[in-house]
C-alpha cells in the first residue's frame, strides 16, 4: 500500500494531523498500539457504564479564547455535539469551596473571599492577565506552534499592541511565581496558585513558565470547559471519521518497533511483527524518550541528542480510580469536575481530582448511578513490583483513593457498585507513556517551550507533535500540535495550508443539559440512528467474548457507527466479513447473551453496513 505520509501515534495530536492531510488528499495511515484510538481521550466499558479513559474536561471547544478544537472542526467540516459546563470546576482548599466562574471578574471576586487582604491585587492581577491575553491570543487568532510562527503574521500582531507583547515575551523565561509576586505578598496564595499550575501544566509555580501561567489562568476562563456529548468517544472517533471518509487507514493495534533509513535517509517504519511500511512522510506522535530511546537507533543520532532527551524531566506518574456509586451519594450542586486539595503546602497524593461526567451526560449509565473518574498522583516504584507486589499495591491505591472521596462525599464507600484502579504501568501499557506520565516532559524553567522537540527534527521528513513538543500539556495544546505538524507538511508540499478565516462554517454545536439518550444522534435519520443506538450499546470489548478481532473486529465496527463513520465501519467489516451464519454465533457469544441478556444485534448493523451507500 502506497501512503503520502504516516502518523506514529493515535492519540488526539496524531488524530488531529492526519484527519487534516486526508482533508488534503494526502494517503495517510495512523498506526497505534492501542485497539481504539484517542490515547487518554476514549472510553471503555463496564456492564451498562461509560468510563473515560483520562482526558475528560475539554478546553478550545469555545466560541472565545484559544478555541484550537473548534477550529480544527470547523477546517475539517465535521459537526460534534459538546456539553458546556455552567462552570470550570470546583477546587477545595483549606476547607473552603472556590467556584471557578467563566466570568474572570466574577471568580477573582470569589477568590478574595479567601484571601481578602489580596482582594484589590487578585483584581488587578486577573485584570492585567485579562489585558494581555486578549491583546496577544484573541484578537488575532493564530493555530500555530511558537516554531512555525510566520515572522510576518506574528510582526502585524506586535504592532497591533507593542506594549502587551513586549510584556507577554518577557515571561518566557520567568517562573510563574516572579510574576505572580509583583502582585501577592501572603504565602498563602502561592499555594493556591501552585494547585492552579500543578492542574494546568503540572508544575509548581516556582517551575512553570510564566508566559504559559498567564495564557492558562485566564484562557479556561474565556473559552470555558466542555464535554463531548455520548462521552469522549466522540472525538477521537470524529477525527477517525475524516481520516476514513477521504481514504485514509488505522493501522491499528501494530506497535512501530524502529523508524527506517536508508542512506541516512528516512523512508519509512518496521513493525514489532517485522512488517516494514514505508512512506516519504512521518509524523511522530509520542514520547521525546521512545523517539530517540526506542525508535531511533542510536547509530542515526548524536550522543548529545539522545542525552538531551534522556534529561527531559516528565511529569508525575498519575493513578486513576473508576467507581460506579449510588447516585444518591453525591449531593445536588456537586459540579461535574471538582479538585480536592488534601495538602495545601505540598503536591501529594492526597491531591485528587473527580470527574462525575454523568451529571451533565446521563448517556453513561443508568439513572440510579453515577460513574466517577479520580485521577491524583502516584509516587510508588510500581516497575520493580513482581506480581503480588503490584496487586497489593493496586488494592492500597483503590481503598485510598475510595478514602479520599470519602471526605467530600460521606458514604460513598459504602455506595460503591463497582471500581478499579489504572496505575502508571497501566497508563503506560495503553498509551505508551513512559512511567504513567500522563503529561509527557514536564513544562518548566529550562525544558519549556522552545527547549523541547520541535515540529521539524533533524531530518527533513520527520515531523513531530503531541505533549512533548513545544506547546506541551492538555488538549487544546496537543491540538495545536498536530495542526502544526499538518501545516508544516503541507506548506513542504506547496498544498494548502490551514489558517483561521473569519466567518468559518460553525461545526461545534453546544447542546442542552443534561444530555440524554433520545438527545443521541438527533442529527441523523431514523434509520441510522437506530442503527446507531444499537452500536451504542456494544461494549466495545479488549478481549471480546463474540469474536476474534484478527478476523472479524466487531467493537471496531460497532465503534465506529457510534459516531457516523460508516464508511470506516464498512472498511472494517469488508476485512474481517464471514458468513450469516458466523454472524448468528457471534451474537449467541456476545458478553450480554453470555451474561444471560439481550445481545448486540450484529447482524442487523452489518446489514444496515451492506445496503447502505458510501
Amino acid at each position: 500500500m502506497h501512503y503520502d505520509v504516516l502518523i506514529i501515534g493515535g492519540g488526539l495530536a496524531g488524530l488531529t494531523a492526519a484527519s487534516l492531510l486526508a482533508k488534503r488528499d494526502l494517503k495517510v495511515a495512523v498506526i497505534d498500539r492501542n485497539y481504539n484510538p484517542g490515547g487518554t481521550c476514549g472510553v471503555f466499558r463496564r456492564g451498562a457504564e461509560t468510563f473515560d479513559n483520562g482526558a475528560a474536561m475539554l478546553y478550545g471547544f469555545g466560541e472565545q479564547g484559544f478555541n484550537a478544537h473548534r477550529f480544527v472542526f470547523n477546517s475539517l467540516e465535521e459537526p460534534i455535539q459538546m456539553i458546556k459546563h455552567d462552570l470550570l470546576y470546583c477546587v477545595h482548599f483549606k476547607g473552603q469551596s472556590i467556584p471557578f466562574w467563566p466570568d474572570v471578574s466574577k471568580f477573582a471576586d470569589e477568590l478574595a473571599k479567601l484571601f481578602p487582604d489580596e482582594k484589590d491585587n487578585i483584581l488587578r492581577f486577573y485584570r492585567d492577565m485579562s489585558k494581555l491575553y486578549h491583546h496577544v491570543l484573541v484578537e488575532t487568532p493564530n493555530y500555530t506552534t511558537p516554531d512555525e510562527t510566520d515572522p510576518k503574521l506574528a510582526l502585524k500582531s506586535f504592532l497591533r499592541h507593542p506594549l502587551s507583547y513586549i510584556r507577554f515575551l518577557s515571561y518566557l523565561n520567568k517562573s510563574a511565581k516572579e510574576v505572580l509576586s509583583k502582585y501577592f505578598s501572603n504565602p498563602e496564595i502561592f499555594q493556591f496558585f501552585d494547585k492552579m499550575t500543578s492542574t494546568y501544566c503540572y508544575a509548581t509555580v516556582e517551575e512553570a513558565p510564566a508566559i504559559l501561567a498567564a495564557v492558562m489562568f485566564v484562557d479556561n476562563h474565556v473559552g470555558g470547559s466542555y464535554y463531548p456529548a455520548g462521552s469522549t468517544l466522540f472525538v477521537p472517533g470524529k477525527l477517525e471519521k475524516v481520516i476514513e471518509e477521504n481514504g485514509g487507514d488505522m493501522l491499528l493495534q501494530r506497535e512501530v518497533e524502529t523508524i527506517v533509513f536508508e542512506a541516512e535517509e528516512i523512508t519509512g517504519v518496521k513493525l514489532t511483527t517485522g512488517e516494514v511500511i514505508r512512506a516519504p512522510n512521518i509524523i511522530y506522535a509520542g514520547t521525546v524518550w521512545n523517539l530517540y530511546g526506542k525508535l531511533i537507533e542510536s547509530i542515526h543520532s548524536t550522543e548529545e541528542r539522545r542525552e538531551w532527551a534522556k534529561r527531559q524531566e516528565p511529569t508525575y506518574p498519575s493513578v486513576v480510580l473508576y467507581a460506579v456509586v449510588d447516585r444518591a451519594v453525591i449531593p445536588d450542586g456537586t459540579l461535574p469536575i471538582e479538585m480536592l486539595i488534601g495538602n495545601p503546602a505540598a503536591l501529594d497524593e492526597s491531591e485528587v481530582t473527580v470527574y462525575i461526567s454523568s451529571i451533565d451526560d446521563q448517556t453513561l449509565c443508568p439513572a440510579d448511578v453515577h460513574v466517577i473518574m479520580a485521577i491524583g498522583p502516584s509516587f510508588e516504584d510500581w516497575a520493580t513490583m513482581d506480581k503480588n507486589a503490584y496487586q497489593t499495591a493496586k488494592d492500597r491505591e483503590q481503598h485510598r483513593l475510595i478514602q479520599v472521596l470519602e471526605r467530600r462525599f460521606p458514604g460513598i464507600s459504602q455506595s460503591i457498585h463497582y471500581a478499579e484502579v489504572a496505575t502508571p504501568s497501566t497508563i503506560e501499557r495503553y498509551t505508551l507513556k513512559n512511567g504513567g506520565a500522563v503529561a509527557g516532559p514536564k513544562q518548566k524553567i529550562g525544558q519549556h517551550m522552545f527547549h523541547r522537540l520541535h515540529t521539524r527534527t533533524e531530518w527533513p521528513n520527520l515531523y513531530c507533535c503531541g505533549e512533548s513538543t513545544v506547546m506541551g500539556t492538555g488538549t487544546p495544546t496537543v491540538t495545536t500540535s498536530g495542526l502544526s505538524a499538518a501545516n508544516a507538511l503541507l506548506k513542504d508540499l506547496g498544498k494548502e495550508t490551514f489558517v483561521y478565516r473569519p466567518g468559518m462554517t460553525q461545526y461545534v454545536n453546544e447542546v442542552t443539559k443534561p444530555f440524554t439518550r433520545d438527545q443521541l444522534f438527533s442529527d441523523y435519520s431514523d434509520s441510522e440512528k437506530k442503527i446507531m443506538n444499537e452500536a451504542f450499546r456494544c461494549r466495545f470489548c479488549e478481549r471480546p467474548t463474540c469474536a476474534n478481532r484478527k478476523v472479524t473486529d466487531v467493537s471496531g465496527i460497532m465503534r465506529r457507527v457510534v459516531v457516523g463513520n460508516f464508511v470506516g465501519a464498512k472498511k472494517c467489516w469488508s476485512e474481517g466479513a464471514v458468513e450469516h451464519e458466523m454472524l448468528e454465533r457471534y451474537e449467541k457469544t456476545c458478553i450480554y447473551a453470555v451474561e444471560g441478556q439481550k445481545p448486540v444485534a450484529i447482524r442487523q448493523v452489518i446489514s444496515f453496513l451492506d445496503k447502505w451507500d458510501c
